[in-house]
């Protein structure tokens, strides 16, 4: 049986479930529904018409619904659930191309897409809704897919997207401030991220030098660890401008693997896929053996190098991101460190005074810009960030196009250019509209 929430996407014997959104609301749309041959409309209005059944709860019946046929479609996958503030895109992606490495059809759904051969697709969110995934699941089957790694956000956890699914493995990354819009507190983001374990079969690893590990492990019935005093026990490292230097021990034997990767989060994410791929059954010193094969992921930490210094594109877009990341070039600079960033509108505006401040306070220089303003005037998400600024180090330029060229203008040699907040994103969201700006892009407009 198939579902649609959308009356646009409706073909002939589909099931079209109203549901009141943000912006629309799907009973406003049961008359196009049934023109263009669904079977029957779910909603919430108590509605005379044939082939209608009225609900309490249209989302409800929608996730029990669709989660029992979910069920049923990945009973036979090998799915991975990782979640966390920070690091699922990259963890995620470091998994899948692991398993790809060693000849398993795998897939990967997240920030970045759905990847499963060599198909590229776009996703609207972190972890689709899960009519969307219904049909991601349904698609994937037919290809012989057999393992799935998948970014689980703490909003598909508390909008029951991925009702249905049962997780072989699971992650937790860490907990930083972030989505507050959404959860409206840290304890209900929180718990948010402790539902994945209602879906998880077997055990989640986690980040044990991350404070809000002790409450997964109060809840889980059985986990692993990296980190300090882990199972995979961090003990020493080195990082380089693109790459790093791993000692670690496990089963009190001692490892050294360089990883073609930059940051000291990223040492955290490279050794949580190294643990989930133990916990899914594989060799130690294969996963070792295969680390060099490993290639950066779009817009983290990607580096472009050039006669005029470096210039660093990340998605970092959280306080504790931010802060990671300048201090991870901090380390690296053997000059200066020019910041490019913003904040998102409609989303969580305590961050933003804090996330200026991380800024100025790590960089030698930073301008602020447009991010995705969405319905907010640029204007004002800029001075929320510069409101309580004491230092003279930034500028502001509104146009995130001028703002990049500005800081590639300012690049000296040996400086590093970080330009944060979009990174794979090839596009800004103005008045709930897309359209087409790839940060990247505009770098090599002015790079020699």
């Amino acid at each position: 049986m198939n579902y649609e929430t959308n009356s646009q996407h409706i073909k002939v014997g589909d099931i079209f479930v109203a549901l009141k959104g943000k912006y629309y609301d799907g009973h406003d749309f049961i008359e196009e529904a049934f023109n263009k041959g669904a079977s029957k409309v779910v909603g919430e209005r108590k509605l005379k018409l044939k082939n209608y059944k009225y609900v309490k709860n249209s989302y409800k019946y929608l996730v029990n619904k669709v989660g029992k046929e979910n069920k049923k479609i990945t009973k036979d996958f090998t799915i991975i659930g990782i979640t966390g503030t920070k690091g699922k895109s990259t963890t995620a992606l470091l998994v899948y191309q692991m398993l790809t490495i060693l000849k398993v059809k795998c897939a990967y759904i997240g920030t970045l897409g759905l990847y499963y051969g060599s198909e590229k697709v776009t996703l609207d969110n972190t972890t689709p809704d899960i009519v969307t995934l219904n049909k991601i699941f349904k698609l994937l089957k037919k290809e012989g897919i057999t393992h799935i790694v998948m970014e689980v956000s703490s909003h598909s956890l508390a909008l029951k997207r991925v009702n249905g699914i049962t997780f072989k493995v699971g992650a937790f990354t860490n907990l930083s401030q972030d989505h507050l819009d959404f959860h409206h507190t840290m304890a209900k983001y929180l718990n948010a991220k402790l539902k994945i374990l209602k879906y998880l079969k077997g055990p989640i690893v986690l980040n044990n030098d991350d404070n809000a590990s002790k409450y997964f492990k109060k809840k889980a019935r059985y986990y692993t660890t990296i980190g300090t005093k882990g199972d995979l026990d961090l003990f020493d490292y080195t990082l380089y401008a693109s790459s790093m230097i791993i000692n670690f021990t496990y089963n009190y034997s001692h490892y050294t693997v360089s990883v073609p990767l930059v940051g000291k989060y990223n040492i955290y994410n490279y050794l949580t896929a190294l643990d989930i791929m133990l916990n899914l059954g594989y060799d130690l010193h294969d996963l070792i053996n295969i680390t060099n094969s490993l290639k950066p992921i779009k817009g983290r930490n990607e580096l472009i190098k050039s006669s005029k210094g470096y210039v660093v594109i990340d998605y970092a877009h959280s306080p504790e991101a931010v802060k990671e990341t300048l201090i991870t070039y901090n380390e690296l600079k053997k000059n200066r460190i020019i910041t490019i960033i913003g904040c998102g509108g409609n989303r969580d505006k305590t961050k933003r005074p804090i996330m200026g401040n991380i800024a100025v306070n790590y960089s030698d220089y930073v301008i602020f810009t447009s991010d995705n303003p969405r319905d907010e005037k640029p204007k004002d998400i800029l001075n929320d960030i510069t409101k309580d600024l004491q230092t003279d180090n930034y500028e502001v330029i509104e146009n995130r196009a001028n703002a990049i060229k500005k800081g590639v203008k300012l690049l000296k040699k040996q400086d590093y250019l970080l330009i944060l907040g979009k990174g794979h994103e090839d596009y800004q969201i103005i008045k709930n509209k897309k359209y087409h700006f790839d940060d990247k892009e505009e770098v090599l407009k002015y790079l020699d």
